[in-house]
C-alpha cells in the first residue's frame, strides 16, 4: 500500500527551501489534478498553522467547453474546505499553433499578475517527482547540456514572486494516496494524455516504464549528479560577478576584463550581463560570447557590441552600455500612469502631474538640450553612459534627467524611474529539495 504524502513532509520541504514570512501569504495553482489539489490542501494546513494564509488560484483556459464548470467545481471543493480561492479566466483569440507553449505563458501571466497585484511573494507549483523525470527525458532526448538536465529547480524567480516547487522530490502515487485518504475527488484534463502533444506521449512512456520499475532511480541519480554540478558552477559563476562586475542602477555596467578573459565562466558571467543590460527575449549564442571574452583579454580593445550591448574600454575597464540604436522609442506617460520603457525601466507618473510626458533615451540631442552647468562636478556616471540614460521630455522639450540629477523646473513632479531589468545578475541559484 503507498504512503500518503504528509503536512509534515511538506513543512519539512518548504523549511528547506526557506525565505517565506512568519505568518506566511502563499499561493497555489491549482487546475483540479490530484498533484495539485493535494498541494493547496497541504499548503492551506500549512500556512494556517503559522497564522497565514494560502489561495489556491486556478486558471480557465477557455480551451474546452467543459473548462468553466470545471473550474466552478474545483471552486466548490475549495470552497467546501474554507480555502479562499480566485478563479482567473484567459480571454481573447487563441493561437492555431503552439497552443500548449501558449496556454502555459497564459497561464504563469495570469497567476503571476494575481501575487502581484495581491503583495504574494510565493507562487507554488505541484510538479513532483514524475514531472522532474519527464523533463530530464525530454531535455536528455533533445541533447540539453548538464544545466538542462539538472531538471526543474525548486525556487525559480518571476518578476513579481517566485515560483516554488516543493513536491519535486516526492511521487504522484503518494499524492494521489493523500487524496484517497482525503476522499477528496479530482479532475484529469485531457489534453494531458492527449498523444498529438509531445508532453504527453513521453508522460504515457514515463509511466509505462515507471510500472516496470516504480522508483526511477537511474534517471534521478542522473538527475541530482547534474543539480549538484550546476550548484557548484553557479556559486563560482556568483563569485566571479561579484568580484568582476559593478551594476549601476542606471542601467550600465562595470567590468574588470582580467578575471572575465581567464575564468573559465567567463562567458556565462558575460551572457548574464548582456541579459540585464540587453533586454532582450533570447540569450546571447555561446559562439559569439566566446568571441567577446577572448576581446577582454586582448589590448588594447576596440568597442564591440553583442545583444543590444556596447562594451567600451574606459579607464582600464570596461563599460557594458545599451546600445542607443537599440533602446526603445520613447515610451508616452499620463498622469497616474505606468509601464515598462526598453524593457528595463520602470517607471510611473504621480497623480499630480499638470501633464502628459514621454520617457525616452535622452540621446545626443538630448545631450545638447543640457545646459552646462547641469551635470554636477562630483556626479560619478561616466558620460559614456550619458546618451542611453533615461530622460523625460515634455511638449517644451527636455524636462529632467533622472540619474543626472537634473529637472528643468524646481517642484515639478517627474516620472519615478527605478532599474528593473528582465533578468537578474545574480538569480536565486539552482535549488533542491
Amino acid at each position: 500500500m503507498t504512503r500518503a504524502f504528509t503536512l509534515a513532509e511538506l513543512d519539512a520541504a518548504l523549511t528547506a527551501i526557506g525565505g517565506f514570512e512568519p505568518r506566511p501569504l502563499v499561493a497555489v495553482a491549482v487546475s483540479g489534478g490530484p498533484d495539485s489539489l493535494a498541494l493547496t490542501i497541504l499548503a492551506d494546513r500549512w500556512a494556517r498553522n503559522r497564522g497565514g494564509r494560502a489561495w489556491g488560484l486556478i486558471v480557465d483556459h477557455r480551451l474546452r467547453r467543459e473548462s468553466a464548470a470545471e473550474a466552478a467545481t474545483v471552486a466548490g471543493w475549495l470552497a467546501a474546505r474554507r480555502i479562499p480561492h480566485d478563479v482567473l479566466v484567459w480571454d481573447g483569440d487563441k493561437p492555431a499553433t503552439g497552443i500548449q507553449e501558449a496556454a502555459r505563458a497564459a497561464r504563469y501571466r495570469l497567476l503571476a499578475g494575481w501575487c502581484a497585484g495581491r503583495g504574494c511573494l510565493h507562487l507554488l507549483t505541484a510538479h513532483h517527482r514524475d514531472d522532474q523525470v519527464e523533463t530530464y527525458r525530454i531535455r536528455h532526448r533533445a541533447g540539453s547540456g548538464s544545466d538542462g538536465l539538472a531538471g526543474m529547480p525548486a525556487v525559480r524567480e518571476l518578476p513579481h514572486c517566485r515560483l516554488v516547487r516543493p513536491l519535486l522530490g516526492v511521487p504522484k502515487v503518494r499524492l494521489v494516496a493523500f487524496l484517497k485518504a482525503e476522499r477528496q475527488p479530482s479532475i484529469e484534463d485531457p489534453s494531458n494524455r492527449n498523444p498529438i502533444f509531445a508532453r504527453a506521449r513521453l508522460r504515457l512512456g514515463v509511466e509505462r516504464a515507471a510500472a516496470l520499475h516504480p522508483d526511477p532511480l537511474p534517471a534521478g541519480a542522473e538527475i541530482r549528479s547534474h543539480a549538484a554540478a550546476r550548484i557548484a558552477r553557479e556559486r563560482s559563476l556568483g563569485t566571479l560577478l561579484a568580484s568582476a562586475v559593478a551594476l549601476h542602477p542606471a542601467g550600465f555596467a562595470a567590468i574588470d576584463p582580467a578575471p572575465i578573459a581567464a575564468a573559465e565562466l567567463g562567458e556565462r558571467a558575460l551572457g548574464r550581463v548582456v541579459a540585464v543590460l540587453g533586454g532582450g527575449a533570447y540569450p546571447a549564442r555561446r559562439e559569439r560570447l566566446a568571441r567577446l571574452r577572448a576581446a577582454l583579454g586582448a589590448s588594447p580593445m576596440r568597442p564591440r557590441t553583442l545583444g543590444g550591448c556596447r562594451f567600451v574600454p574606459w579607464r582600464g575597464r570596461v563599460l557594458a552600455l545599451r546600445e542607443a540604436a537599440r533602446a526603445a522609442p520613447p515610451l508616452p506617460l499620463a498622469p497616474g500612469m505606468s509601464g515598462m520603457w526598453d524593457q528595463r525601466f520602470a517607471v510611473s507618473m504621480p497623480e499630480p502631474a499638470p501633464a502628459p510626458v514621454v520617457v525616452g533615451a535622452l540621446g545626443v540631442n538630448g545631450l545638447s538640450a543640457l545646459p552646462r552647468n547641469a551635470i554636477a562636478a562630483g556626479n560619478p556616471l561616466p558620460r559614456l553612459a550619458y546618451p542611453v540614460l533615461p530622460a523625460v521630455w515634455d511638449e517644451r522639450g527636455l524636462l529632467a534627467v533622472p540619474h543626472l540629477a537634473w529637472c528643468r523646473t524646481a517642484d515639478t513632479p517627474l516620472p519615478r524611474v527605478f532599474f528593473r531589468p528582465p533578468a537578474p545578475l545574480f538569480g536565486a541559484g539552482f535549488t533542491v529539495v
